[in-house]
């Protein structure tokens, strides 16, 4: 596969995965609500909200004229959700309350995948 080829298989890839989490956010509302830090007000709202912005993100990423500020975009979602990410990893109730069968490491090995993302959305802000 060219290098080319590879990229926008990548770019679908990352855009679908998501508009599929972004899907999520509504389907399974609570599960995001209760993994937010109790310092955040409207934790619900909090949650839709974050999921109509990986949707809109997704879908940006695919069109050409609107790849790279939806790329941009999901970089500054990323980093907004990042302290429900360290939110579980602090407080391994939470985690061990949605998912029992994983050890509470998990949300700390979890943590460098978002820089990954962050990484892999950067790609696409360059042409």
């Amino acid at each position: 596969m060219k290098s080319g080829t590879a990229k926008i298989a990548l770019k679908w890839l990352l855009g679908v995965l998501f508009v599929a989490a972004g899907l999520n956010h509504f389907w399974k509302p609570e599960f995001y609500a209760r993994i937010m830090p109790p310092y955040l007000p409207w934790p619900h709202e909090l949650v839709l909200i974050s999921g109509v912005f990986e949707i809109l993100g997704g879908i940006g990423l695919l069109i050409p004229r609107f790849t790279v500020p939806a790329a941009w975009g999901l970089i500054a979602l990323l980093i907004a959700v990042f302290p429900a990410n360290i939110h579980m990893a602090l407080n391994p109730e939470v985690g061990a309350d949605l998912f029992p069968n994983l050890p509470p490491a998990v949300w700390w090995v979890r943590l460098p995948f978002q820089v990954l993302f962050i990484a892999w959305a950067y790609w696409f802000t360059r042409k």
